[in-house]
């Protein structure tokens, strides 16, 4: 569904080097802190901003080659609605039915009475919960193929968040062919939603895995500096110091568990990745 290959995107003071692959009928997370360089991604992906160099494909063709049909196989969800803040869902619809070919109304309109979406109230008037639910559910009631979420739940309460994964995992259920990119700083939310995901730092991804080798096979293992100096290392991959001691990140908890069954080893979460991994040191 979507191929990026060494997508350069340069400015003053961050640099985006980026590689990544969505496969048909995945979930794939995209993750990394605030500034990372995940919306970079996206606007480059969607065309909104012109990279410096790289490859992008979209359902096997080059961006720069994809027709408007094939725009309409997408579902964007970016942090402006792209609708004017004075317009109701009523006022919508009909735009919506002249932009996308397959639009399904009843669809839209179940998925709004689901949610409790007013359809008489002015997008300028909804509150973060509504208007995130509003966008998602613009994206996946015109039988698009790839859905680009870039943080839908920022913000969002825990019901909030849940309403709106579950549109997600119904459209996937839909049609197995589907494929979603989403980001997110919510590891709850990759965690029961994606099949893999990449991990951005600094402009770079620094690490692609599957979610269930994540949660079965890394860990997080405590140790003073005296069992720092005595245990195999040959499965640490980062290392990260503070005053009560280190925490350790293994990609292969078992091996821990099985030889060092005195030690205190927590199972891996993408928390836990991200804080090891970036203020943590490789081994």
């Amino acid at each position: 569904m979507i191929k990026i290959n060494n997508l350069v995107k340069e400015y003053d003071n961050f640099s985006l080097n980026c590689t990544l692959e969505v496969q048909p009928g995945r979930i794939t997370g995209l993750i990394g802190k605030n500034g990372a360089g995940k919306s970079t991604t996206f606007k480059a992906l969607l065309g909104l901003i012109r990279p410096n160099s790289g490859e992008i494909e979209l359902f096997g063709k080059n961006l720069t080659t994809i027709s408007a049909k094939d725009k309409e196989k997408l579902g964007v969800v970016l942090s402006d609605s792209g609708f004017s803040g004075y317009l109701t869902i009523t006022d919508i619809i009909p735009i919506l039915a002249g932009l996308y070919s397959e639009f399904n109304k009843g669809k839209f309109l179940e998925l709004c009475k689901k949610f409790d979406l007013p359809l008489k109230k002015k997008l300028k008037d909804f509150s973060t919960g509504m208007s995130a639910k509003f966008k998602c559910i613009t994206a996946v009631t015109h039988n698009a193929k790839l859905l680009i979420l870039d943080e839908p739940t920022a913000g969002l309460d825990v019901i909030a968040r849940e309403d709106l994964l579950d549109i997600l995992r119904e459209y996937m259920e839909e049609d197995s062919t589907r494929s979603i990119l989403i980001s997110s700083h919510i590891s709850s939310d990759l965690e029961g939603l994606c099949d893999d995901f990449y991990m951005i730092d600094n402009g770079r991804i620094i690490l692609h895995e599957e979610i269930d080798s994540l949660l079965n096979n890394y860990a997080v293992i405590k140790l003073s500096d005296e069992e720092l100096n005595t245990i195999d290392k040959a499965y640490i991959t980062h290392v990260k110091k503070d005053k009560y001691g280190n925490e350790c990140l293994t990609n292969q908890r078992q091996f821990y568990v099985e030889n060092y069954p005195s030690l205190v080893i927590e199972k891996g979460n993408i928390d836990n990745l991200i804080m090891i991994m970036i203020k943590g040191e490789k081994i």
